[in-house]
């Protein structure tokens, strides 16, 4: 399966690697089970730590896109995250390097991803913390995080980072 389609409406991260589709158990990373409402813990998260504004998007680079700079088009304010008009596409397979850079010193708490269908939601997020000039030759070393992503259309589900 390739990863077609994906809208990072709160993605503030460091370099990260995403891959194709595949089924998960619900975890957020985090260690343990809820029953709490994702709308609005995403909402409240959302709205008080949007990172937006610290995202430096003239230097985001995104390697194995279909359409070139369409990975900087898809960080979006909180309020505009529903907009799917601005998307980034994979290439020749189903992996996605985004290397994200600040404005200044930042403190990732976590992020949301807004994917497209089943058949192009990713299904995996690694991140890797201040590595520049990173390549895929580089993602064979172990990542500072990795997450198993749930598909998440409404972007309800908040990845919470340590």
């Amino acid at each position: 399966r390739i990863l077609r389609r994906i809208d990072l409406p709160l993605w503030p991260s460091f370099l990260a690697i995403m891959s194709g589709c595949g089924g998960h158990g619900h975890d957020h990373g985090h260690g343990h089970a809820h029953d709490h409402d994702h709308d609005a813990d995403a909402l409240e998260i959302g709205q008080a730590y949007s990172l937006y504004t610290k995202i430096d998007t003239h230097h985001v680079e995104c390697l194995n896109e279909v359409e070139d700079d369409s990975g900087k088009t898809v960080f979006k304010p909180w309020d505009d995250r529903f907009d799917t008009a601005k998307y980034v596409e994979s290439d020749a397979d189903e992996e996605l390097l985004l290397r994200i850079p600040f404005t200044g010193n930042v403190k990732l708490k976590g992020f949301v991803i807004i994917g497209g269908e089943s058949e192009s939601h990713p299904s995996r997020v690694r991140l890797y913390k201040n590595r520049p000039g990173m390549t895929f030759d580089d993602t064979s070393s172990s990542p500072d995080q990795s997450f198993d992503l749930q598909e998440d259309r409404t972007g309800t589900i908040q990845y919470t980072t340590m």
